[in-house]
């Protein structure tokens, strides 16, 4: 999406301003909004089109999808968890799929970080090393 530096800056502006504690506030951003609307500012269009991306791109790196090629069971999600708050944060949040074309393990995705311990993408792996190989 092509948009001007004024409504880029005004879009980037806006989304600082949308933070409390270090952390997105829906109220502030629903504010941000209202205020957006009203106002019609040059390029508010624009600037609101920028602004739900930044805000997407923000919510995106705050949830953790994990992938499994079964089910797991209620300790170990538990103890995934936990684990992804102690180290990215309390505000995570967690999603649990079930992904049977994994084989195995796990395959972890926060925002635009993937960690892939599945038998899938390790067998994947062994693949491009054997074709770079011959």
């Amino acid at each position: 999406m092509k948009i001007s530096k004024e409504a880029r800056k005004l879009s980037r502006s806006l989304f600082r301003h949308s933070f409390t504690d270090g952390r997105l506030d829906n109220a502030k951003v629903a504010a941000v909004v209202k205020e957006l609307v009203e106002k019609k500012p040059r390029h508010y269009l624009d600037a609101l089109k920028d602004l739900q991306r930044l805000v997407r791109l923000e919510l995106e790196r705050r949830h953790a999808v994990v992938e499994s090629a079964n089910a797991l069971d209620a300790a170990t999600t538990a103890k995934i968890t936990s684990d992804l708050k102690a180290r990215y944060g309390s505000d995570i949040t967690t999603e649990f799929k079930v992904a049977p074309d994994l084989i195995g393990g796990l395959r972890v995705q926060l925002g635009s970080d993937v960690w892939d311990g599945s038998i899938q993408g390790r067998l994947a792996r062994l693949d491009q090393d054997l074709t770079r190989a011959s």
